[in-house]
């Protein structure tokens, strides 16, 4: 199941039923898991570690160097979860010195040239569409949704069940559960398909509009919605996690 053309480095393991396509390369200190496809012309160049399942498209390169000026060839890796699906054409950098690793999630769909840059962490279930461009250290939570054409400011988070519509230009953090778009960027509510699609029960959902509303859609200031909801809401799983992320905020969110 590997192409006579392909290129592999001794010190590569692939695991059982790996699919290696022509003219393939796959340097030193990679790793495939069982059953992973590499479609034709795909690079692999060195220190990634792809676990089981995972479909590499043709022409992807991962593992490269990270664009970064203060990068002097440290040993940095690329760590890819079982059952992710990356497209043609994408590129996925190594970590820098800073965290030394990029980190791609379980069952990820990540579709034809996307960018995901160095020390960039993405969660599980995370869909990504056509020509997402993200930079360094970038972190996006579980089951985010990102249309196509996408920048991503480096350092901004996108929180879990967060949708952001294509064509944004995304420069501060988007709170969990919320929708996304416009260039200028703004938020425009719940992302209420999501949810609904993720079945969260009414009263979950009516919690996080209450939040929402207190946070970003009254007179106070973003940080007294986020001390009002903590007195006047119950104690749901899903409002902590939205008020602790806009909290933790270091670019700022998103209004």
């Amino acid at each position: 199941m590997i192409h006579r053309t392909a290129l592999i480095d001794p010190t590569a393991e692939l695991g059982a039923e790996v699919s290696v396509g022509p003219y393939c390369v796959i340097g030193p200190k990679v790793t495939v898991g069982d059953r992973c496809t590499i479609a034709g012309h795909s690079v692999i160049e060195r220190n990634t570690r792809v676990a089981d399942g995972v479909k590499i498209g043709y022409g992807t390169v991962i593992g490269n160097d990270p664009q970064d000026l203060k990068y002097k060839g440290e040993e940095t890796w690329v760590e890819i979860g079982s059952g992710t699906i990356i497209r043609e054409y994408c590129t996925v950098n190594r970590g820098s010195t800073a965290t030394g690793r990029t980190t791609i999630g379980q069952r990820c769909f990540i579709m034809t040239y996307v960018h995901i840059a160095h020390d960039c962490v993405i969660g599980n279930d995370v869909i990504m569409a056509n020509s997402v461009q993200m930079a360094g250290h970038v972190t996006v939570f579980d089951r985010a949704i990102i249309s196509g054409l996408v920048p991503i400011h480096q350092f901004v988070r996108i929180g879990t069940y967060a949708f952001v519509g294509g064509g944004s230009r995304v420069n501060q953090d988007v709170p969990p559960y919320t929708k996304a778009a416009g260039n200028p960027v703004h938020l425009y509510g719940l992302n209420s398909v999501g949810l609904q699609r993720a079945a969260f029960s009414p009263d979950v959902k009516l919690a996080l509009k209450c939040a929402y509303r207190l946070v970003f859609n009254s007179d106070l200031t973003v940080s007294q919605g986020v001390a009002r909801a903590r007195v006047e809401l119950p104690e749901v799983v899903e409002v902590e996690t939205f008020l602790q992320f806009i909290e933790e905020s270091q670019r700022g969110v998103m209004v």
